[in-house]
């Protein structure tokens, strides 16, 4: 093993692992980082679209959105730095009376939860969102809190105030296993070397489940591919993330929003999954969701899209993060399957990490915990997953 010893040792450098890292070396920690690529956010973080909701269906991930939220809309405000914050609130549409019910029925869990939402009529809603289909519309929910921000600008921002609090980043280092004695994490063996630690965060993201199986745990993460896409940029016409939850023969639901620069950003989840690792994009996606995103908001049609890409979604099996301690191997902590939803978990997720690495915990953080806790039954799939 090396000379240097470190209090914590965070493996992956996304959306997760870098605002752990961040938050923990604001409590003083000796920390290094270590990702398998050549720089900060080159797994998930770079194939993500932006959008940064509270609007989900578990009170857990309710409440660390809202968290991140907080800590994303004010970081211009905080640090001087520009992330394209756009505070554009999330609009999730029905025109089934199966999709109206379904939002309507988890009003309540959310905003016992915190969560600012409401039910719009159809005529109060094509105000909100002028140019959305009319035909059909019953509704749907609104939420002016959630919003949007820039992916690579957020984590390149947490990556530099993370290097000016004293974190280690070491890239093109790939962990090939987890050192334990007697029950404990002593370290990490990478391909150039060895770390000392008591303490390693799995934050691996769709690489998660080979990396607790060098320190002979388990995580039951499982990456599928989704595709996304982005328009040439126009005047601001759009305001909210549009998420539309019906499914049809190809995809369960999609989703886009218009950039703080004008683009219009785009995603839909397959159906049924393409489970893998296989992030090259394929000729049926931007066929199938332009006519999605047409047939709802038709001001899209004479739009150019510049690109399509695909990223990987770390899933578990009820659509909810994998966060905590190990029961039988100390010292090691989960910050696993975030289900494609790691940039909008990432800065509420790091802050609750650091606080559980530390003994620091706050009103509330136990309950979180307990949601997400490793040994779960993963019975209760998450409605909003």
């Amino acid at each position: 093993m090396a000379a240097a010893v470190y209090d914590a040792v965070v493996v992956g450098a996304g959306s997760v692992g870098t605002p752990i890292a961040m938050h923990l070396a604001e409590r003083k920690l000796k920390v290094l980082c270590l990702d398998q690529f050549a720089s900060p956010g080159q797994g998930s973080n770079k194939a993500a679209i932006g959008g940064l909701r509270a609007t989900h269906s578990a009170p857990a991930k309710i409440k660390l959105c809202l968290d991140s939220i907080r800590m994303v809309s004010t970081w211009k405000e905080m640090h001087g730095t520009d992330i394209e914050w756009f505070q554009g609130g999330y609009v999730f549409v029905a025109y089934r009376e199966e999709e109206a019910r379904k939002l309507k029925d988890l009003l309540v869990l959310q905003k016992q939860a915190g969560l600012d939402i409401e039910w719009y009529e159809a005529d109060d809603l094509l105000k909100l969102v002028p140019g959305l289909r009319a035909e059909g519309l019953l509704g749907g929910t609104y939420s002016p809190q959630d919003g949007s921000a820039s992916p690579m600008l957020t984590n390149a921002a947490f990556h530099r105030r993370a290097q000016g609090l004293g974190v280690e980043f070491r890239f093109n280092e790939r962990v090939t296993s987890i050192m334990r004695r007697k029950g404990a994490v002593v370290g990490v063996r990478t391909d150039k070397g060895g770390y000392a630690t008591a303490c390693v965060v799995n934050a691996a993201g769709a690489w998660a489940k080979a990396l607790a199986a060098t320190g002979g745990q388990d995580a039951p993460v499982n990456p599928d591919c989704h595709e996304a896409g982005i328009t040439e940029p126009a005047a601001r016409f759009l305001k909210p993330m549009l998420v539309d939850i019906r499914g049809e023969p190809g995809s369960a639901n999609y989703y886009f929003h218009q950039s703080a620069n004008g683009q219009v950003i785009f995603c839909i989840t397959p159906e049924p999954p393409m489970i893998g690792t296989d992030r090259r994009e394929t000729s049926a996606y931007l066929p199938m969701v332009a006519r999605r995103m047409v047939g709802l908001l038709p001001k899209l049609t004479n739009l150019k899209v510049r690109r399509t890409w695909r990223g990987l979604y770390p899933n578990t099996p009820d659509g909810s993060p994998i966060v905590g301690p190990s029961r039988t191997l100390e010292g090691y902590v989960n910050a696993v399957g975030m289900c494609g939803q790691g940039y909008m978990l990432g800065p509420g997720l790091g802050a609750l990490v650091a606080r559980l690495i530390t003994g620091a915990l706050a009103e509330g953080d136990a309950e979180i915990l307990r949601e997400l806790r490793p040994d779960r039954d993963f019975a209760a799939a998450e409605a909003l997953k």
